[in-house]
C-alpha cells in the first residue's frame, strides 16, 4: 500500500528521521562512555574495544539480510520489530551486571539497529516519488549527521551527571518512542517482494564473510587480521557464486554487473567513507596532544564539520531532484578531497581558524556528496530491491568507517610503534597525521571518477 497524501509523507519523514538519528547517536555516545564503563568493570582497552566493535559487526552483517527479509514480509513490520529490539537491548544493557553481558546486548542492539536503518530509507523511497525523493533523503542524512555530532556532547553530559547506564536508558526511551510512532501513526505496509522465498544459505554465507572480514580489519596490523580478511574474502567469493545461481537471492549481485549507477554509487560511498571516517579520530588526537585543548574544546572544534553537513544535506538532496546527482556528488567529492588536502598541511602551530576552514570545506563537500549519492542509489533500482539497496548503502558506510580507522591504526603502528604520544614524538605524530590525510585525499580524488561516471539518472527515468 503506497501512501500518497502529504500528511502521511510528513509522518513517514519524521519517523524515519528520528530512527536515523538513533544509531549514530548511540555509536558516538557509547564511545564517550567507554572510560566510565572500563572503570566500573575494571576492563582493559581490548575488552572495551569489543563494546564498540560488536555493535558495528552485528549491524553490518545484518543490514542486507534484514533488508531483503523486509522486502518479503513487510518493511513496516521489520522496522517496528527493530525498534522493539533496539529498545529492549538498550534497557538490558543499562542493567548489565558484567561487561560480557553488555557486549552480548550490544550484539542484539546492532541487529535491531540494522533493521531500523535498512527499512527506514527503503520506506522513504517508497513514499516519495523521484521528483521529491532527494529532499527527503537529505533530511534523513541530516538526521544521521545530527546524531553523530550530538552523541559526544549529549552522551558526555549524561555520563558526567548520571553515569554511563543513563546513555543506554536514554536510547531505550527514544527507541520506545519510535515504536509508538510507528504503531500509532504509520499507516500501510510495503512488501514489494512478497511471496519470494528467503535465501537462508546466501544470508549465512554473507553474514559469515562480512564478520570475518570486518573482524580481520579490526585486528590490523596483526598477521591474524590478515588471515581473517583472506578467509572473509574467500567466503565472499562463495557467496557471490551462490547468489548468481539462484532466482531469488538475498542480495541481487547482478545489480553490480548490470546497473552502472548502482554499482558506481555504492563504490563512491565506500571510497568516501574510507577517506573521511577517521577525520574525527585523527583531529581529536591532534587537538588534544599537539594543540593542548581539553576534550570539550576539541569537541567544539570538531562540530564544525557535522554542523555544515546537517545544515546543507536537505538542500543538496533537493537539488539532486532537479540536477543530475552525479554532478552534485562529484563536486562534493572534490570539495572533500580539497578539505583533506588542506588538513594534510597541519603543523604544530597551525591556527584553529585554518582547521575550521578545512572542516567547513569537508562539511560542505560531504553534504553535497552524501544526499545526492543516496538519492542516486535508491532511484536506480526497482521497488522490490529498495531494501537491498538501502542495506547495501549502509554496509558501504560501515565498511568504510572501519577501513578508515584501520588505515589510521596501521599507519600509527608503522610510524610510532607502541609508543604513547608525548612531547618527545609530537613531530612524528603530526607527520603521521599528514600522511593519513594525504592518503585520504588521494582516495577521494579517485572517487571523483566513480561518482561522475555513474551515468545520468534523470534521463533514464
Amino acid at each position: 500500500m503506497e501512501l500518497a497524501n502529504v500528511a502521511s509523507k510528513k509522518t513517514v519523514l519524521v519517523v524515519s528521521a528520528v530512527a536515523s538519528f538513533l544509531s549514530p547517536f548511540m555509536i558516538s555516545s557509547v564511545n564517550i562512555s567507554l572510560p566510565s564503563i572500563g572503570r566500573e568493570f575494571n576492563a582493559g582497552a581490548t575488552l572495551l574495544g569489543w563494546v564498540a566493535t560488536t555493535y558495528l559487526l552485528a549491524t553490518a552483517a545484518s543490514l542486507v539480510p534484514m533488508g531483503k527479509f523486509a522486502d518479503i514480509v513487510g518493511r513496516k513490520k521489520i522496522f517496528a520489530l527493530g525498534a522493539v529490539l533496539f529498545a529492549a537491548s538498550n534497557f538490558s544493557a543499562a542493567a548489565s551486571p558484567s561487561l560480557l553481558f553488555l557486549i552480548f546486548f550490544r550484539v542484539i542492539q546492532g541487529v535491531g539497529g540494522a533493521m531500523i536503518v535498512t527499512t527506514s530509507v527503503a520506506i522513504l523511497a517508497c513514499v516519495f516519488p523521484p521528483g521529491e525523493r532527494g529532499r527527503a533523503m537529505g533530511i534523513n542524512t541530516a538526521s544521521i549527521y545530527l546524531g553523530m555530532s550530538m552523541g559526544p556532547f549529549l552522551g558526555g553530559t549524561l555520563v558526567h551527571r548520571l553515569g554511563w547506564r543513563s546513555v543506554f536508558l536514554a536510547g531505550g526511551i527514544a527507541s520506545a518512542c519510535v515504536f509508538y510512532l510507528v504503531k500509532r501513526h504509520l499507516q500501510g505496509e510495503w512488501a514489494d517482494a512478497e511471496g519470494e522465498e528467503f535465501d537462508a544459505k546466501g544470508s549465512l554465507l554473507y553474514v559469515t564473510s562480512l564478520v570475518f572480514f570486518m573482524y580481520g580489519v579490526s585486528l590490523l596490523p596483526a598477521n591474524l587480521g590478515i588471515y581473517f580478511m583472506i578467509a572473509g574474502g574467500a567466503l565472499l567469493v562463495a557467496f557471490v557464486k551462490c547468489e548468481l545461481s539462484i532466482s531469488n537471492p538475498v542480495f541481487e549481485v547482478r545489480l553490480f554487473i548490470t546497473n552502472r549507477t548502482f554499482a558506481f554509487s555504492n563504490l563512491a560511498a565506500l571510497i568516501n567513507y574510507s577517506a573521511t571516517a577517521a577525520v574525527a579520530f585523527l583531529l581529536s588526537l591532534y587537538l588534544q596532544y599537539a594543540k593542548g585543548l581539553s576534550p570539550q574544546s576539541a569537541g567544539l572544534v570538531l562540530m564544525v564539520q557535522p554542523a555544515f553537513q546537517a545544515l546543507l544535506s536537505p538542500s543538496a538532496g533537493k537539488l539532486s531532484d532537479r540536477i543530475e546527482p552525479g554532478i552534485i556528488a562529484s563536486l562534493g567529492m572534490a570539495l572533500t578531497a580539497l578539505g583533506l588536502f588542506m588538513l594534510s598541511m597541519l603543523e604544530l602551530h597551525t591556527s584553529l581558524y585554518f582547521m575550521a576552514l578545512s572542516l567547513s570545506c569537508l562539511g560542505v563537500g560531504f553534504a553535497l556528496f552524501s544526499s545526492p549519492n543516496m538519492n542516486a542509489i535508491m532511484s536506480s533500482v526497482s521497488r522490490e530491491h529498495y531494501g537491498i539497496a538501502s542495506g547495501s548503502l549502509a554496509t558501504m558506510r560501515l565498511l568504510g568507517q572501519m577501513t578508515s580507522l584501520a588505515l589510521a591504526t596501521v599507519l600509527f603502528a608503522f610510524t610510532m610503534g607502541q609508543a604513547q604520544i608525548g612531547p618527545g614524538n609530537l613531530h612524528v605524530f603530526v607527520k603521521s597525521v599528514n600522511t593519513a590525510f594525504i592518503i585520504s585525499a588521494v582516495l577521494c580524488a579517485i572517487g571523483i571518477y566513480f561518482s561522475y561516471a555513474r551515468g545520468k539518472l534523470h534521463q533514464r527515468q
